[in-house]
């Protein structure tokens, strides 16, 4: 994967490893609008929006082929499983397709694996009856080497399709380090989300080159107007040498 460049890369490929995230305390409902619209505009994966915000998020991106996610026990992991799992079937009877879900990080630090699997499974059970999918998120700022492996291979045991770095409220977000641990843990068929950290076009492809297949990120404008402004250049360069062989 280290050859993947500007060069290599379709503004689609870029565009479609962003889940944007509207996931701050203090954003208004304009502000959710307007960041599904700046997400429409740039057409990437997803909005991530607070579970309030679910229904607004919906209507905003109706026909617009963005995705619209949510989030569920959020930020710290802690709620009650029966929590998490009515929090999950509201979402997405109000239209979420993706949950991004935060581990029981105590129990997890705990070594409660059976506990962990089971508040991982009961998500992943209403999601899927729901046609959503499910992202887990473990807080690797938390978690010691063992702990964030039981984490991975607990996700993957109880069927969510994605291992998700980090919330971006915790001390520390995504890291090159676990995001290659992450790969190399779960098997080819559970995807890798980075999220915290992801702000520049050149961190995107970073992440992307060990593996990283969604990110999480605030920064979208600047990272794919810059990816368009770079590969413009590119091709003016080629132009340029193309027509100087003739």
């Amino acid at each position: 994967m280290n050859e993947i460049g500007i060069e290599t890369l379709s503004y689609s490929q870029v565009a479609k490893m962003i889940d944007h995230s509207l996931l701050r305390p203090e954003l208004t409902v304009d502000e959710v609008i307007a960041g599904c619209e700046l997400a429409h505009r740039y057409d990437v994966a997803s909005v991530c929006v607070k579970p309030c915000d679910v229904e607004v998020a919906v209507k905003a991106l109706k026909g617009s082929g963005v995705l619209v996610g949510t989030v569920v026990g959020f930020p710290h992991g802690s709620s009650a499983p029966a929590t998490k799992v009515f929090e999950a079937r509201l979402a997405v009877e109000q239209g979420a397709v993706e949950l991004d879900m935060v581990v029981n990080i105590g129990r997890l630090r705990s070594s409660q694996a059976e506990y962990v699997l089971d508040d991982i499974r009961s998500v992943v059970e209403v999601a899927h009856t729901g046609g959503a999918i499910v992202k887990v998120i473990l807080e690797n700022a938390y978690l010691d080497h063992a702990q964030k492996v039981l984490g991975y291979k607990l996700t993957e045991q109880a069927g969510a399709e994605f291992v998700k770095t980090s919330t971006g409220f915790a001390p520390s977000g995504a890291t090159l380090e676990d995001l290659r641990l992450m790969r190399k843990t779960v098997s080819p068929h559970v995807q890798v989300k980075a999220a915290g950290g992801v702000r520049t076009l050149d961190a995107l492809i970073e992440v992307m080159r060990v593996g990283t297949t969604r990110v999480g990120a605030t920064a979208t404008q600047t990272i794919l107007e810059d990816f368009k402004i770079r590969k413009a250049g590119r091709a003016s360069e080629a132009r340029a040498e193309l027509s100087s062989e003739y």
